[in-house]
This record gives structure tokens, C-alpha cells and sequence, in this order.
């Protein structure tokens, strides 16, 4: 199998490299990578610059391409210019802090998935809990084992696979369950500060708080120390309240007047 890898935490990040041991065992693998940490840039674009890559070689002689840019450009650039075709499958992470809820929204790991999957190609993106995670063996082998099923089974077009794990060994996880996407509460703030001129500054933050109206949900699931799989679709379209929209006669009001005045001209 041909896999494309990436992550948004840079070139040099040790959930990357955990992962392309574990793949290039059985497959081809091509690291393509922002060459710092690109994390929550979402799914932004390089367009105002240009976007450099350079060959390195990294972990003790593992070669990757370092790109200037975010890690949808990674993917972008991966397909078109540095394989040239596209692969039989790209996989994103392993990013250390889990991705569930409406962090998937900020994230650069999952946007990488969703922009392969805009290509056409069965995507993987793999988070682990806690941001000095420790068992990315653990995590490197859940990908390894998801990566054979996707090629197996396919995808539909645009769904990628959001998968989060605990920070544990795979004997001591629960299990491996289905689940959806969160909306869990958070708590926003802004620290504000002043620097040594008497500006005033702020750091952004905010504080998870565990709370689930659902047992299926991605958080949820973590909790309770299994293996979170989410099926996640490019198509942002709700397709129940497009149905309840239809009802509203928009069309009716909007262009009443239009047609009025239309008329009298």
C-alpha cells in the first residue's frame, strides 16, 4: 500500500515517526510535513507566500519532506507534486491531545484527513489523550490495523476516520467503539497580561469540562477508556434543516418587492 503521512505538529514529532515505523514495516511510506508545529490552523491555505519544501533526513536517517506551510498544504503538495499520483491511502498524526468534539473543528490533524478525502483518497486521522502522551506504540498500531480495513472496505467519498485513544496500553483499554462527534462544554477565557512596555496581551485558553449528553459520544467514549472511532463527512450540509427551510418561502419574501418595482419601472 502507498500511504501518504502528515500531522500538524511538525516534521520532528515523535507521534509522526512512531507511526512510520510501525507502517513502513508493511507499506510505502511518504512523510510530507509542516517543518514546525502547525497545530489548530484548521483547514487554511498557504496563499500569500510561497510554499518551500525541503528533503531531510530525521530520528536517525528517516527521510521526509518538510513544508513551510500547513498540513492541508502538506496533502496538497504530497498528491500533486511530490508523489504525483494519488495514494492508496493518507494518514494524519499522531497528534498528542485528543481530537474530539468541536475541537475537530480547529484541527489541523483532522483537516489534513478531510483534504485528502476532497481528493478522492480513504483518510485516517489518529489522536492520543494528553499532550506528553506516552503509548504512540499503542496508537501506531491502531492506525496500522485501521489503515488494512480501509483498503479493504473503502470509504465513502468524503468520510474520513476521526480516531482518538486513551493514554494506555491496548491491553488495558475497554475496547474499540463506534461513536460521534461531541459537543462538550467548555469553559473560554483570555488571560490578560502586560509586557515590559504596558501593552496589554492575551493568551488564549479554556477548560474542558466532562460533560456528555450521550454515552456514544467521542468524549464520552475516552472516558470510559475505549478506543474512539467517528466517521466524519466533508459534506457540512444539514440536510433535515434544508428540508425545514423549504417551508419558510424565502423565495416569496426576498424577490416580492423585486418584482414590484420591476414592474412600475
Amino acid at each position: 500500500m502507498n500511504i501518504l503521512l502528515t500531522n500538524d505538529d511538525g516534521i520532528h514529532a515523535p507521534g509522526l515517526w512512531a507511526v512510520y515505523r510501525q507502517l513502513m514495516r508493511k507499506h510505502a511510506v511518504t512523510v510530507v510535513a509542516p517543518d514546525r508545529e502547525r497545530s489548530a490552523v484548521g483547514h487554511g491555505i498557504t496563499l500569500n507566500e510561497p510554499l518551500r519544501m525541503e528533503k531531510i533526513e530525521v530520528n536517525g536517517g528517516f527521510q521526509g519532506f518538510a513544508v513551510s506551510g500547513t498540513p492541508v498544504d502538506c496533502i496538497r503538495l504530497g498528491i500533486l507534486e511530490i508523489l504525483g499520483a494519488k495514494p492508496d491511502l493518507a494518514v494524519s498524526g499522531i497528534n498528542p491531545g485528543l481530537n474530539v468534539g468541536v475541537n475537530i473543528n480547529y484541527s489541523g490533524t483532522v483537516a489534513a484527513a478531510r483534504e485528502a478525502a476532497l481528493y478522492g483518497v480513504p483518510a485516517i486521522a489518529v489522536s492520543i489523550q494528553g499532550c506528553e502522551a506516552g503509548h504512540y506504540h499503542a496508537a501506531a498500531r491502531v492506525a496500522e490495523v485501521l489503515a488494512g480495513f480501509v483498503f479493504r472496505n473503502g470509504l465513502p467519498r468524503g468520510t474520513i476516520l476521526n480516531v482518538n485513544l486513551p493514554d494506555i496500553t491496548l491491553r488495558k483499554a475497554a475496547g474499540v467503539k463506534i461513536s460521534r462527534q461531541g459537543i462538550p462544554v467548555y469553559s473560554d477565557n483570555f488571560d490578560k497580561r502586560v509586557d515590559p512596555r504596558n501593552k496589554t496581551y492575551y493568551w488564549q485558553g479554556s477548560e474542558f469540562k466532562a460533560v456528555f449528553d450521550h454515552s456514544d459520544m467521542d468524549g464520552a467514549v475516552l472516558a470510559n477508556h475505549y478506543i474512539s472511532i467517528t466517521p466524519i463527512q466533508c459534506d457540512m450540509t444539514d440536510y433535515t434543516a434544508m428540508e425545514g427551510l423549504k417551508s419558510w418561502n424565502i423565495e416569496k419574501k426576498v424577490l416580492k418587492n423585486e418584482k414590484t418595482v420591476y414592474k412600475r419601472s
